[in-house]
């Protein structure tokens, strides 16, 4: 494998807007599956309703989400980055499956053994998702920052489609006989066949675009063994151990802790962050908000508000002039962002929901947007191998951030006979 890649403009940039449209889809099936399951809240809470089925389910999905993505991360560098991310969307393709044939195999009956069985799939989800989204994003730092931010992008576009899904499966079937379960059957069947797109996306297609191969050669030559699967893939052979033995000091990186010291603001933002979003969403969102006119379709109608703005917010930083680059700046707005928690409060209990769709709103695009800044700024100036790490480092702290704010989003129940 040539190391050589000065002059190389043309594979730097040949593929980039196809692969920016994979890492959109990659980031997608990243997500859709359990935002699918979220998604059916309506249909679960029907189903269990003694359960609290949209708290318990994050809580399962969660520790699993986190722990394994710390385990990952640690032994980043001896990890294969192609053997994860197929894992963890073959892993999304069988929960999904196995969600449908629950259903047919009990009849759309509820119960604890049934919920059980429920919990335990969004526990699948959570491993896949330690796979899937570390892996990807540790990756896609050391190409492009478009390709992050696409990711990114693709992660929040996959709750707008499933918001999206959920209002036409729901409306379509509202009224007809077993419709709440005929339309979660559908949701489902979806959600199996993109990810099995995805799937085969990412097995026979990234992995030979010229601009991802020239940005994982370039990797490979910086000392990165991660790529080394996918590189064999597309067709190329690296012999690193040559490459150490000739240059030693071209391959030494920082270890992920000297990485974490370096970045820990950026590792404080991101974990704010999701403290603060998921203390409020799904959760409190589909539970505590009161009774409205919009009846049955006012949670449906908040959690399609906050993906929607949540989208476009990903999409904000790549304006310029309304790009967060300032490391101090950052950590103000989202220190600012726990105001939200008042906020939420105080319209839950006296303001309207005209009031209550703004407050999600604006969570959501604080959210998306806040966070594309962090991912595309923290990995500027290192080596592709540290690159790698850092992503899988700030995944961690936003897994840890989702984790500590998925359980905080129990305090909501004080006073309401918990």
């Amino acid at each position: 494998m040539s190391t050589d890649v000065a002059g190389a403009e043309a594979p730097q940039v040949k593929g980039k807007f196809l692969g920016i449209f994979i890492c959109w889809l990659l980031g997608n099936g990243s997500l859709f599956a359990w935002n699918s399951m979220l998604t059916i809240e309506d249909y679960y809470v029907h189903l269990f309703p003694d359960y609290h089925p949209t708290r318990v389910l994050t809580l399962a999905y969660q520790p699993f989400a986190f722990g394994i993505t710390l385990i990952m991360t640690y032994y980043e560098a001896k990890m294969n980055t192609r053997r994860r991310n197929l894992a963890g969307f073959s892993l999304f393709f069988l929960g999904s499956f196995a969600l449908i044939i629950l259903d047919i195999a009990t009849k759309g009956r509820g119960g604890l053994g049934v919920f059980v069985g429920v919990c335990i799939i969004s526990a699948i989800f959570g491993t896949a998702d330690a796979n899937c989204q570390g892996a990807l994003v540790g990756d896609l730092s050391l190409m492009c920052p478009e390709f992050v931010q696409s990711f990114m992008a693709g992660l929040a576009a996959s709750g707008v489609l499933t918001s999206a899904l959920r209002l036409v499966t729901k409306a379509a079937f509202e009224s007809s006989k077993d419709g709440l379960r005929i339309g979660a059957i559908l949701f489902f069947s979806i959600t199996c066949l993109f990810e099995l797109a995805c799937l085969l996306l990412y097995t026979f297609v990234f992995a030979k675009l010229p601009i991802v191969k020239y940005y994982r050669s370039k990797a490979a030559a910086e000392g990165s063994k991660t790529v080394a699967s996918d590189l064999a893939a597309a067709g190329i052979i690296s012999d690193q151990q040559a490459q150490v033995e000739e240059d030693p000091q071209k391959h030494k990186r920082l270890t992920t802790k000297e990485l974490l010291m370096e970045n820990i603001d950026y590792a404080f933002d991101i974990y704010l962050i999701y403290v603060l979003t998921l203390s409020i969403f799904p959760g409190f969102l589909s539970e505590d908000t009161g009774a409205h006119s919009l009846g049955t379709w006012y949670a449906l109608v908040l959690i399609a508000m906050y993906n929607v703005w949540d989208l476009i917010g990903r999409y904000v930083p790549l304006i310029q002039c309304l790009k967060l680059t300032s490391r101090k700046g950052m950590m103000a707005a989202i220190l600012a962002r726990f105001l939200f928690i008042p906020a939420f409060y105080f319209t839950a209990n006296y303001g309207n929901q005209g009031y209550m769709i703004f407050l999600t709103s604006f969570l959501g695009l604080t959210n998306g947007y806040l966070t594309v800044c962090v991912l595309m700024e923290a990995p500027k100036g290192y080596k592709g191998p540290e690159q790698n790490a850092l992503g899988n480092v700030l995944v961690v702290c936003l897994l840890g951030g989702l984790f500590s704010g998925v359980v905080l989003d129990w305090l909501w129940l004080i006073g309401k006979g918990w």
